[in-house]
């Protein structure tokens, strides 16, 4: 997943507040926002920074822009690029580079003081968002420069920036009046505190339960591994001798997958699908539909239909229509496959006189019997081959085989986290490229998931290159005792899908700081790298045993491509209940007052969801369509999935590493997203618009 800030990028460019800096706040030098940061490659210096240095560092970064608008809006010349969007662009160094650090660390490492701050910095900043995109005078400077854009000769980057600029303060209210805007003020501070609670909350839910284990009897099932992190987890919560899982994927996923206790399989998974729904303080039922209420009156203020039609406008899919069409035609295809394997892990039980229906804790544990039935091959199998480090160095070499780039690691640097590392990303030349941070496991101040993000993008100053600062944050396994973290074939494809996104960060030629990236789009270079994963010549590069160095035997590969469209009608299924779920709240009409419990069951059993599938997320954890950036845009990992196997089917055709079809992706897609129009540039790069046939190929849907 792609990690978009909580607030649009264009609070983070704009976010100043037009008056005067009177009352500016004093510079306190210790702050290590306050002053270069005379790190290696000028990255945030991470172990120097209490959580003392964000709020004045956030107040200076705000009076420091006051500045800039003022000039700006003081300049008598006639509005043009450079004077006005290009001051615009130049107007928020310092606030950029705390807002960076800051909602990157609480996200991936947050505590209690960073989550009370995060509430109070949020309306504020939001505050500020609407005094720019409501502000008269500056909006009729961007207009005046959007209607005469053709007197200043500008290139195809500049138009694009500046069309998707002044669209977005329209959508943002900047025709609205004054008593209009008024209204939308009171509308997006309160969403802004509603988000940053709902993501805090299941959070908490996150950290709060656990299953603990003392007979070891229950354990039946389980591999060893997984009973030694079980054990070290127990450890940690002061339950030494006993055995703890959590409903973190890495810890829940496994118990599902091999515990022979079926009960404790349903405690455990209940309390995943139970999170911020147990009627305690916790709870996100209310916030849930009063965030749905508001970004349905909103869309109503501004003079839209819905929600989804404001997101979408400026995506790929363009509208909700043909978003669901999508949708739809791909559930029609995914639900017969879902029955059928519904179907055959029925037979297994029956035959082993289980005695009982199948349900929705069930499906991972029969489906491993099933995949040992249909293909003799186990998920305890490949654990062994696939070594973090040794996954990690794969994908590095497949990204080295593409497109000539190597990763040094990089010692005396500051960390994000002490658990992470750091690597130089060099081009073929030996120059420099980037920063690329990976931080792979779980923690309490961590959220789930996996993402990519930055403390830097690629922009230019001065003619300067400024090159990127990556950051990938995953979920996965940890090493036990003397056992590395041995991955799960899920956790596998997991880390080559955040390199993809890494190295569009790394590749991007981006000039300016603001950029407008399609999420339906954005995730085609991550779901693309999935396919190197599991291509027989990639895992001989990789996957190698972690005890013998032994690498995986080839029919252990045979069996993984036979099994490639294994499950495939559950994985679909599940991710489009959530998809149409999502469009579902977000094409509601104002006023859109919902019970949350009875909406979502209503529409499931509506659509067709079978019982024994459980949406991949529910209402009150849902954090991609809350604080993630992906609301009305969950659709967009499929809707992307279509331009990525029509991708790879590119890369097929060519060579799986040839060199002239990897060099015009990087030209074409990765160094030019969120500076062009994604359906042109998926024709600069295929020659034609993409095809939906080696999609449904490549998942067994045709």
């Amino acid at each position: 997943m792609k990690k978009f800030q909580k607030f649009s990028i264009l609070s983070l460019l704009l976010a100043v507040a037009l008056s005067s800096c009177k009352n500016e706040p004093k510079v306190d030098l210790s702050n290590p926002f306050f002053h270069d940061y005379k790190t290696p490659f000028d990255v945030p210096p991470f172990e120097t920074i209490m959580v003392k240095h964000y709020m004045p560092a956030f107040e200076k970064g705000m009076a420091d822009c006051r500045k800039n608008i003022e000039t700006l809006l003081k300049d008598s010349r006639t509005p043009d690029f450079e004077n006005t969007i290009l001051a615009l662009d130049n107007s928020r160094d310092l606030l950029s580079r705390v807002s960076e650090v800051f909602f990157n660390q609480t996200q991936a490492n947050t505590n209690d003081s960073l989550q009370k701050l995060e509430v109070e910095i949020s309306p504020k900043l939001s505050a500020l968002e609407d005094e720019i995109r409501l502000n008269p005078e500056l909006f009729r400077k961007v207009k005046s420069v959007y209607e005469n854009q053709a007197k200043f000769n500008l290139n195809d980057e500049q138009k694009y920036l500046l069309e998707n600029l002044y669209k977005e303060y329209v959508r943002n209210g900047a025709n609205l009046g004054k008593t209009d805007q008024d209204t939308l003020k009171v509308i997006n501070q309160k969403l802004s505190v509603l988000t940053v609670k709902y993501g805090q909350n299941v959070l908490s839910e996150n950290n709060k339960f656990k299953l603990f284990i003392s007979k070891k009897e229950d354990l039946k099932g389980l591999p060893e591994t997984v009973i030694s992190a079980a054990a070290d987890e127990a450890k940690s919560a002061g339950a030494e001798g006993k055995w703890a899982f959590t409903t973190k994927k890495p810890s829940m996923l496994p118990f599902l997958t091999y515990a022979e206790n079926r009960e404790l399989r349903r405690e455990l998974y209940s309390a995943y699908c139970m999170r911020g729904n147990n009627s305690n303080d916790l709870d996100n039922n209310k916030l849930f539909a009063e965030i749905v209420k508001l970004r349905a009156d909103r869309a109503k203020l501004l003079g839209y239909k819905n929600h989804s039609s404001i997101i979408l406008e400026p995506r790929m899919a363009k509208t909700p229509e043909n978003v669901l069409k999508l949708l739809n035609d791909l559930w029609a295809k995914a639900i017969p496959v879902a029955i059928k394997e519904r179907s055959e892990m029925q037979k297994i039980i029956d035959k082993e006189g289980g005695k009982l229906k199948l349900e929705p804790q069930d499906w991972w544990y029969y489906a491993e019997k099933l995949r040992k039935q249909k293909y003799n091959l186990e998920e305890s199998e490949l654990r062994p081959y696939f070594n973090l480090e040794n996954v990690r160095n794969g994908v590095f070499a497949v990204a080295n085989k593409l497109y000539g780039i190597t990763f040094t690691p990089i010692k005396n640097i500051p960390l994000p986290h002490p658990e992470a590392q750091a690597f130089d990303v060099k081009e073929a030349n030996g120059s420099h490229l980037g920063v690329l941070y990976m931080d792979f496991h779980p923690r309490a101040g961590k959220q789930q998931g996996a993402w990519e993000t930055t403390y830097r993008s690629h922009h230019v100053v001065d003619g300067k290159e400024i090159t990127p600062v990556v950051s990938m944050v995953l979920n996965f396994t940890r090493p036990t005792g003397d056992t590395p973290a041995l991955l799960s074939m899920e956790e596998v494809t997991t880390l080559f899908h955040e390199f993809g996104h890494a190295l569009e960060s790394l590749f991007s030629k981006d000039t300016y700081n603001q950029t407008f990236v399609a999420t339906d789009f954005v995730e085609l270079p991550s779901q693309l790298m999935e396919h190197w994963a599991v291509e027989p010549e990639v895992l001989n590069m990789y996957a190698k045993n972690y005890k013998t160095n032994e690498p995986i035997p080839a029919a252990l590969i045979e069996k993984i491509m036979k099994s490639g469209y294994f499950n495939k009608g559950f994985e679909t299924t599940e991710y489009l209940a959530a998809s149409l779920l999502d469009m579902a709240y977000h094409t509601l009409d104002a006023p859109a007052i919902i019970d949350v419990q009875k909406f979502e069951k209503d529409y499931l059993n509506k659509i067709g969801l079978i019982p024994e599938i459980i949406s991949r997320y529910r209402s009150t954890y849902f954090i991609h369509i809350v604080i993630d950036g992906y609301d009305s845009g969950y659709y967009g990992y499929i809707w992307a999935a279509v331009l990525d196997n029509d991708v790879f089917a590119a890369f097929k055709e060519k060579g799986l590493f040839d060199l002239a079809t990897a060099a015009s992706f990087r030209k074409n897609i990765l160094e030019k997203d969120g500076t062009m129009d994604p359906l042109k540039m998926f024709v600069n790069f295929r020659g034609r618009e993409p095809e939906i046939g080696p999609l449904l190929k490549n998942r067994g849907l045709n």
